[in-house]
């Protein structure tokens, strides 16, 4: 499964509460300078790796030039070998794309005090949403979003998807770590 979990420990940290600030407005017992409860990082699965492209291009060049074999010594080569060549170099870019598309990632952290999902995309500027954790709600739409088993979170009067790009059972089972983890920590001690 395209995902990692980093940092979950058995319980979430018992020091936990509201940030205060001083007299300048900066906040103190900012939970940013506090280490994260949990981190998810999730990315699109790459069924093609970098090893198997290239074994991928090889056997479509070998292929592409089995037919011009009957055509070498002619004239009728040169004319065909650029469109050959043209539909291997258009291959090769698209495969490329897909490939910089892939470096999407959505990383989720979360504190004992506030929850933060960044989106980095391949192409433009990251996207950022944070609410506190207790009131965050994770929901699972099974058939009624854009997708089977659609997973938003809800706070701070926002709602933000997150692996829309994973599979419908991927999107399932991180409804459940995502959903067991927010629970631990809105339920973890105060102090």
């Amino acid at each position: 499964m395209p995902l990692k979990w980093d940092d979950i420990p058995d319980r979430a940290p018992a020091q936990a509460g509201a940030r205060s600030c001083d007299e300048t407005g900066s906040h103190t017992g900012d939970s940013r300078a506090t280490p994260p409860v949990a981190r998810l990082s999730v990315w699109p699965h790459r069924s093609l790796s970098r090893r198997g492209f290239v074994v991928f291009i090889g056997v479509t060049f070998a292929m592409l030039m089995v037919p011009l074999l009957a055509f070498l010594g002619t004239p009728v080569l040169w004319g065909l070998l650029p469109f050959m060549m043209g539909a291997l170099a258009l291959t090769w870019a698209l495969i490329e794309r897909s490939y910089a598309d892939g470096r999407l990632t959505e990383v989720l952290t979360l504190w004992d005090d506030r929850v933060e999902l960044v989106r980095f995309n391949p192409r433009g500027a990251e996207q950022r949403w944070e609410a506190n954790p207790y009131w965050v709600r994770v929901e699972m739409h099974g058939t009624s979003g854009p997708v089977e088993n659609y997973l938003t979170l809800s706070g701070s009067d926002r709602t933000v998807e997150i692996g829309a790009f994973l599979s419908p059972e991927e999107r399932a089972a991180l409804f459940s770590d995502l959903t067991r983890v927010i629970d631990r920590v809105r339920n973890s001690p105060r102090g």
